[in-house]
């Protein structure tokens, strides 16, 4: 295989692979989202406190915005940093809408 074919063929299966990645990074709506989902795809959330944000949730209502995220125990500011862009809070009628 000469070396121009093979970047060739690196570059469509790159270019392939690129859907895959993006939407793998998509923000989690902490206000729909499951606690497998959240402990899946957010930095520093293991399956424990992706189930108290969800119960926080469950008890207190949706959040009205990220930083309210802090209110659950074992989740702090240096969390939400790591986090950054990756959570949006979101009403389950907008999310609704949007799919």
């Amino acid at each position: 295989m000469k070396r121009s074919e093979f970047f060739t063929r690196l570059f469509f299966v790159l270019l392939l692979a690129l859907p895959f990645s993006v939407s793998a990074e998509s923000p989690v709506n902490i206000n729909t989202a499951s606690a497998e989902v959240i402990a899946s795809s957010l930095k520093g959330i293991g399956p424990s406190k992706a189930r108290a944000i969800v119960a926080y949730r469950q008890e207190y209502g949706p959040f009205n915005n990220v930083s309210e995220l802090a209110m659950v125990k074992g989740i702090g500011v240096k969390t939400l940093e790591k986090n950054k862009g990756m959570i949006t809070v979101e009403s389950a009628a907008v999310a609704e809408v949007k799919e």
